[in-house]
C-alpha cells in the first residue's frame, strides 16, 4: 500500500508590477527569514549596482517592515532599470493584500501608481520617433 505525501505551502500575496516593456510577478511570504530572490538568484546578485537594489527594496524600507517577509520575484523582459521599478511596484501591490490597513501610506509614498510612460513608436519618414534626417539646403 502506497501513501501520498503532499508538502504544505505557506501562504503567500502576490502581486503584478509593470514599467515600460518589464513585467514583474512577485509573492510575499510571512515567514520571518527575510530573503530576496528574484529569478532564482539573490537580490544583489541579479541587479549589479546598488541604486537598483535600493529601488527595489524601497517599498519595503519606506514602511519598514524588511524584517519579516520573504520576497520571491519573476522577471521578465524590458531593461535591467525598468525591471528594478517594476519590481518595486509589484511589491507594493502584493504588500496591499498582505496589509490592506497600510493602503494609505503606499498611496502617499507612491508606490501603487504604474509609471505608465513608455517608448514613443517610430514614425516613418524620421530617424527615430522625432529624430528626422539631416537636412541639406542642396
Amino acid at each position: 500500500m502506497t501513501t501520498k505525501t503532499t508538502k504544505t505551502h505557506a501562504q503567500y500575496y502576490e502581486g503584478l508590477g509593470r514599467r515600460k516593456e518589464a513585467i514583474a510577478r512577485v509573492r510575499l511570504l510571512d515567514d520571518g527569514k527575510n530573503h530576496f530572490v528574484v529569478n532564482g538568484k539573490v537580490l544583489e546578485k541579479y541587479f549589479p549596482t546598488e541604486e537598483m537594489c535600493l529601488i527595489a527594496k524601497s517599498v519595503l524600507t519606506d514602511l519598514s517592515i524588511t524584517s519579516k517577509l520573504s520576497v520571491s520575484a519573476k522577471l521578465l523582459g524590458g531593461g535591467i532599470h525598468s525591471q528594478a521599478e517594476a519590481l518595486a511596484h509589484g511589491v507594493a501591490r502584493a504588500l496591499l493584500k498582505f496589509a490592506p490597513e497600510r493602503k494609505a501610506d503606499l498611496r502617499k509614498g507612491k508606490h501603487l501608481t504604474r509609471d505608465a510612460r513608455m517608448k514613443e513608436r517610430r514614425k516613418f519618414g524620421l530617424k527615430k520617433a522625432r529624430k528626422s534626417p539631416q537636412w541639406s539646403k542642396r
